[in-house]
């Protein structure tokens, strides 16, 4: 017999309890009998649709002699847990507990399991108990489902503690599934060395890696830009006769796209052909996007055309991809054709499908063609969703129709949709687009009461839209409040407090502003130094545009289209002034 020590769970992660003996697998200290197939065929677990259908028919399974196998309370509680019935399952089966009906070690990892989905891992390891009451052996399922579960809850060290003392005490020993659960979890949340690092364990121990662990750690490389590492394993998978499959592929040719290495994109293609690996729908969806993403929409749908007549069929993701380059480029009449065309293939829009047209055509300003849209979503079983809502109220307000906007506002919330907080700076930005302010200031003081959404994002818009609408007092009163509520201006709000002072001719406020900004560390930008010296050159302050010029040379920014246009209409006025501005002095003599 081999002597462990229970595992439970605390706040300070997973930590040794009582010591008890464990028979190993090898010897049947406890043997659970089995009825007949009878039951199996007598209950009808397909009828099993909700809640209170699993509930009536375990009643029925327990009043029921002889009792059903426990593989047919097994098969009911993977039914419910199917469901999303956890907590139902977890009062089922203290149920059997209490009436002594026989349990094994499924339905404890059912149990567990439950507990995991519900993000109760810390539960689930108390199962572990009745383990050991019943005398029921662990097993690697156990012991992944709850690794699983820490992984979910984000508790990484607990997971990692967890693998390591499993592996050291011998209490059971990992197979490629429990592997790749932990390498799964590191991955997903950004430990990819750590990943990769068990990998080379892997290569070293009893349980070799294989192509679906690879990949793993691939897929995990590309997401981190680290594409050299990631061909590198590619290569050892195919020296070790390791088979490189789609999903091994797929990885390494998403890392390519997002660095626009179309040749060797190209490459891969053909070397997949080649050894009768076949791009498949994920493959399409990558190289579209990455393609929308340079702007190549065209060869994105040439892509797909020709993936097409290979035998691939687009899914609806591909299709919004493409649409969303056309709308991009403002090429509707493309994206709606496509559109279209996707519909004529039994291929069903989505939401995300409906809402990226709408926007391309709120943002060509084709309200008219945006509302059918709109209109046409719930009559094809759709509902819009507050992303949907929110692209036609900026459309509203872009055109000037604030009060149809107002109406289809009032109308979203009678749908019981929340307004979230791009919802919250459409209206507030539509209303001072418009010139409603006081429409916008009365949102602004309901939302700051109720303190959704009131970040800086939020009072950079007020702030904003207080300047462009010429009441420059109480911007600034706003931006000096902020440090009283705990906010933090940022370079965008010190850009545009300093823009302000600029348009009512606050020059010496504005360079205030300026050295203000720098003392509180918040650095400006190229933004910054543009908005400043526009301000200057307009009232021809010659002094201070010269001391602008030579620090925003020194920081390595650059004057913009329209602060170039004033200086040199400037200089075209007075052209002795290019000896006392750095840049050209400094060009002079080359």
């Amino acid at each position: 017999m081999t002597r462990i020590s229970l595992l439970r769970y605390s706040s300070n992660g997973i930590i040794p309890s009582i010591s008890f003996s464990a028979i190993s697998r090898s010897s049947s200290a406890i043997a659970i009998r089995f009825y007949s197939s009878y039951h199996s065929n007598t209950f009808s677990f397909e009828n099993v649709k909700c809640s209170d259908d699993a509930l009536t028919l375990f009643h029925r399974m327990v009043r029921t002699q002889p009792l059903p196998s426990v593989s047919c309370f097994a098969k009911l509680l993977k039914t419910m847990v199917n469901m999303k019935h956890c907590s139902t399952v977890l009062s089922l089966v203290r149920e059997m507990l209490k009436l002594n009906i026989p349990i094994n070690n499924f339905i404890l990892n059912i149990a567990i399991n439950s507990y995991c989905l519900m993000h109760r891992s810390d539960c689930g390891f108390s199962m572990l108990a009745i383990y050991l009451k019943s005398g029921t052996p662990f097993d690697v399922v156990t012991f992944n489902t709850l690794l699983r579960g820490l992984f979910a809850e984000n508790k990484i060290k607990d997971a990692v503690n967890l693998f390591k003392k499993l592996v050291r005490e011998n209490i059971c020993e990992p197979n490629v599934f429990m592997f790749s659960t932990v390498m799964n979890g590191l991955s997903k949340r950004g430990h990819t060395q750590k990943a990769f690092g068990l990998l080379r364990v892997m290569e070293q121990g009893s349980t070799k890696p294989n192509a679906y662990i690879y990949n793993i750690v691939i897929d995990a490389l590309c997401k981190d830009r680290m594409l050299d590492a990631a061909f590198s394993l590619f290569e050892e998978m195919k020296q070790i006769s390791i088979p490189p499959d789609i999903v091994t592929y797929n990885s390494l040719i998403d890392g390519l796209c997002k660095f626009g290495q179309w040749d060797k994109v190209r490459t891969l293609f053909f070397e997949m052909v080649n050894l009768n690996i076949y791009p498949n729908v994920r493959t399409l969806a990558i190289v579209t996007d990455g393609l929308c993403k340079e702007g190549k929409v065209g060869d994105a749908e040439e892509v797909m055309r020709h993936m097409i007549g290979k035998g691939v069929e687009p899914n609806v993701v591909t299709y919004n991809v493409i649409i969303d380059g056309y709308c991009l480029r403002g090429q509707m009449d493309k994206a709606r054709r496509l559109f279209d065309s996707m519909i004529d293939k039994s291929i069903k829009p989505d939401i995300v499908s409906y809402s990226t047209l709408i926007n391309g055509y709120c943002k060509n300003n084709k309200l008219d063609e945006a509302m059918d849209l709109f209109h046409e979503i719930s009559r094809n079983g759709l509902r819009p969703d507050i992303f949907t809502y929110s692209i036609i109220l900026k459309g509203l307000f872009d055109v000037g129709r604030t009060d149809f906007a107002q109406k289809f506002f009032v109308e979203m919330q009678s749908t019981g949709l929340k307004p979230n907080l791009c919802t919250n700076l459409i209206l507030l930005c539509g209303y001072f687009q418009n010139g409603l302010v006081e429409k916008a200031m009365s949102l602004f003081h309901k939302l700051e009461i109720q303190r959704e959404d009131t970040d800086i994002e939020f009072y950079n818009a007020v702030i904003h839209g207080l300047c462009k609408n010429g009441q420059l007092d109480k911007a600034h009163a706003i931006f000096e409040k902020l440090s009283l509520i705990g906010l933090f201006p940022d370079v965008i709000t010190y850009n545009t407090i300093i823009n302000g002072f600029c348009l009512e001719g606050l020059l010496d406020e504005a360079k205030n502003m300026l050295r203000k900004m720098e003392e509180t560390g918040c650095s400006p930008n190229n933004g910054t130094y543009n908005v400043i010296l526009r301000g200057f050159l307009k009232f021809s302050k010659i002094c201070e545009i010269t001391t602008f010029l030579k620090e925003m040379n020194e920081r390595g920014f650059s004057c913009d289209a329209a602060t170039a246009k004033l200086l040199i209409h400037l200089i075209a006025e007075n052209p002795s002034l290019l000896n006392m501005i750095p840049q050209f002095h400094s060009g002079s003599k080359e």
